[in-house]
């Protein structure tokens, strides 16, 4: 780009495409720095402060912007990010720009220059989509320009509206009819412009019986557009749809001409396969919206240019009627909005105007119907025909029917987010239909020109798709078992939550738990927090979750998706054992608390009586300063050490006496055993959790299943061995005097040693 700006004869053009690629440079580099260099540092700039006294330069104004666009990146999902435009975009970005500079001219070099870019980029627009003759209106808004065109219609069929304003409304109201497949929001919109009831909009319902159900229903239009007629209204404008704005099909254009044709009605078309009207090949659907009043445009997402305008094609032969209903302007600044558009399609040109259009329809294989795939991932019901269309069989209860569509909704939804982490190249979006529920729709026409989208990245697409519809299958399977399994748990309570996408959701419920109260739960929210840090640290396949995300209710885990070796007894099993030990570990902690509290008192009140025994046995006389010391002189008092240690295993207070004796504390009590999970079933080497055994597997084969079993068994013996009790064993069953015996044995000889020249060591588990 250096060469052709040293070629420019205007410094200040060639000063503000030099500015413009040094600052579109300095911005795309920020994206791509480090969060080490520019990521953490504004936190405190991110807060609103007064206006500095003194200017800055336009480095740093620019470094402050990047900083706010890229600076918090580490806590945006990566969708959310920047897109990185290629040179396409910077010659956009240069016409807004450009725009400003050129609105400082003259008013007579303004106006011819502004009146050649609006014709220009005119001219181009209506041959490139074979809208001869027509006229347009650039606006940033997409819906704008309809509600111009309804201003125009209104204008056109209301001769006396400049006049008499509403009262010529209200003696006949004009009607618009929308269909029941088009934009959310269009009709509010259309009202809120133009000031008109709501009464004044039609919904016309799609096709029920024949042809897709995402076409407007001619036939039913007909019949409302009589009924208003019977009425006193006016037919006024039909907006009909070139690619809905959610499946992309295409109405009936043709028979919707020659309908509006007939009745005098404005037609207006819109959607995503008009783009297709500038390839050599056009279905014919699409084709008829040549024909219509009105179109509108989106060239930016087709052609991937940013902060490009819409553009709205009419044809219409009273300039007066334009300029009134705002479709036409005399001011500069209105004509400059061309301008972005203008130099974007100079650049790219014909060919490569086509050449996208074309690219983005090539990754759809059928894509003279519809350049738009809509996909949803479902289950078949009892009874159902299998099919793309599953009707609910009469047997089936119509609960049971919502139960499962909002079940499959949620996992379709997770399918659409994790196929977007996995090709964010794709553009998927995932919706949700009235009729079908969540989809996920890949439209590259409106996005495959500014995210790059290329073949391979579709290959990648469908790879994705057949490697997580194996999870899915095996997650719904597996949900009714995890449901079963759960119910002949006790402790357990299964939460019915058809909007999660996993095998399922469970509750355990303590010895405190109020089940009829929806109240918060304290000590069952530790619990619970305590059995998700557990089973996360068993780095197992599955993911928990504990929630739910409002806090009105109860907490709960929640169970992630699962494939066909989990094993969920395994896992039921677990789930239970492991936050029975965490309640009894807390009440263990309350219980010992109040245990050590207790032992407290009960030392100190001992204390102080041991303290009033040794002055009874000392005598007052040894308790004065002066005769004490010389009565202990002449007879010295023999006082024994009579301490007291509090036992936490065996919660009791015991003396210390023989602690002083024998430097060991014996209390011959056994601590009780710590609450423990039920045994984990034993695994093989490099098996995670949860995972099937390979016992009976006929994947396996007999020699080495046969190992795998001995290896289990061995397992399983060595440690049911080292749980036995020691007197069990045969060597060690001479009867209860020989083991007596040998206990002062074994103290004797561990506190001589003779052969041990190192220093004796008290264990500080021993010494209280």
């Amino acid at each position: 780009m250096d060469a052709p700006l040293e070629k420019i004869a205007d410094p200040t053009l060639a000063e503000m495409g030099k500015n413009l690629k040094e600052a579109m440079k300095m911005l795309e580099d920020g994206q791509r720095r480090s969060e080490e260099e520019n990521g953490k540092k504004l936190i405190s700039g991110d807060i609103p402060g007064p206006l500095q006294g003194s200017g800055q330069d336009m480095v740093s104004i620019l470094q402050l912007v990047q900083n706010l666009m890229h600076g918090d990146e580490e806590e945006e999902p990566p969708s959310t990010r920047v897109q990185d435009i290629g040179e396409q975009g910077h010659i956009a970005l240069l016409g807004h720009s450009l725009g400003a500079y050129i609105s400082t001219l003259d008013k007579e070099k303004l106006r011819k220059l502004t009146t050649r870019i609006l014709s220009d980029t005119t001219l181009w627009l209506c041959r490139i989509f074979r809208y001869e003759n027509g006229c347009a209106y650039f606006h940033e808004e997409e819906r704008e320009g309809l509600a111009r065109i309804c201003r125009l219609a209104i204008h056109s069929r209301y001769e006396d509206f400049v006049v008499d304003g509403f009262n010529v409304l209200y003696n006949k109201k004009p009607v618009i009819y929308l269909s029941a497949a088009a934009r959310p929001g269009l009709g509010q919109y259309l009202c809120n412009q133009l000031g008109l009831p709501f009464p004044c909009l039609c919904r016309v319902p799609c096709n029920t019986m024949f042809g897709s159900q995402h076409q407007m229903d001619v036939a039913f239009l007909e019949k409302l557009i009589k009924d208003d007629i019977e009425r006193g209204r006016l037919p006024l404008l039909l907006v009909a749809n070139a690619g809905t704005a959610a499946v992309g099909h295409t109405d009936k254009i043709g028979r919707l001409k020659e309908l509006c044709e007939q009745y005098g009605i404005w037609l207006h078309v819109e959607g995503v396969n008009l783009a297709t009207l500038a390839l050599g090949y056009v279905s014919s659907s699409v084709l008829a919206a040549t024909k219509c009043d009105s179109m509108t445009l989106t060239p930016g997402p087709w052609l991937g240019l940013p902060a490009v305008p819409a553009v709205t094609l009419y044809k219409h032969d009273d300039p007066a009627l334009t300029l009134v209903a705002g479709l036409t302007s005399n001011k500069p600044a209105d004509k400059l909005r061309a301008l972005p558009l203008w130099l974007s399609l100079q650049y790219l040109g014909l060919d490569g105007i086509v050449e996208r259009i074309k690219h983005a329809c090539q990754l759809v294989e059928d894509e003279l119907s519809s350049p738009v795939v809509v996909f949803r991932f479902f289950q078949e019901l009892p009874g159902s025909d299998p099919g793309p269309n599953v009707v609910p069989a009469p047997s089936v209860a119509p609960s049971a029917v919502g139960r499962e569509r909002h079940s499959c909704d949620a996992l379709n939804r997770w399918l659409g987010e994790q196929l977007k982490q996995l090709v964010p190249a794709s553009g998927l979006t995932v919706m949700d239909l009235e009729v079908e529920g969540t989809c996920v729709r890949f439209s590259p026409l409106m996005t495959a020109a500014a995210l790059g989208t290329r073949a391979e990245d579709m290959d990648q697409l469908v790879a994705c798709i057949h490697g997580k519809l194996p999870l899915l299958t095996c997650t719904l399977q597996l949900r009714e078992e995890f449901k079963q399994e759960v119910a002949g748990t006790a402790g357990l309570l299964y939460v019915d939550d058809p909007n999660w996408p996993g095998i399922g959701v469970v509750r355990y419920e303590h010895a405190n738990d109020d089940k009829n109260s929806l109240k918060l739960d304290p000590e069952g929210e530790k619990i619970h927090a305590g059995l998700l840090k557990k089973l996360n640290e068993l780095e197992s396949d599955l993911t928990f979750k504990m929630g739910p995300e409002y806090k009105s209710m109860k907490s709960c885990i929640y169970i992630g998706m699962a494939s066909d070796d989990v094993d969920v007894s395994e896992l039921v099993e677990t789930i239970a054992a492991t936050a029975r030990e965490i309640e009894e570990n807390s009440r263990l902690l309350e219980n010992m608390t109040e245990v050590v509290r207790k032992g407290i008192q009960e030392a100190q009140v001992q204390l102080q009586k041991a303290n009033e025994e040794r002055l009874l046995e000392e005598g007052v006389l040894r308790q004065i300063p002066v005769v004490g010391s010389v009565l202990n002189w002449f007879s010295p008092v023999q006082a024994s050490q009579k301490g007291r240690t509090f036992n936490l295993t065996a919660g009791s207070l015991e003396s210390t006496e023989h602690t002083y004796v024998y430097k060991v504390q014996g209390s011959g009590v056994t601590p009780p055993q710590t609450p423990s999970a039920a045994r984990t079933r034993q695994r093989l080497p490099g098996q995670k959790p949860f995972k099937r055994s390979l016992r009976g597997s006929d994947a396996v084969s007999e020699t080495s299943s046969v190992s795998h079993v001995d290896d289990l068994e061995k397992m399983e013996h060595l440690s049911g061995g080292q749980d036995a009790p020691e007197a069990d064993s045969p060597e060690q069953h001479p009867g209860p005097p020989a083991a007596e015996a040998e206990q002062p044995r074994a103290l004797q000889d561990g506190a001589q040693r003779p052969d041990d020249g190192r220093p004796q060591v008290e264990d500080p588990e021993n010494l209280r």
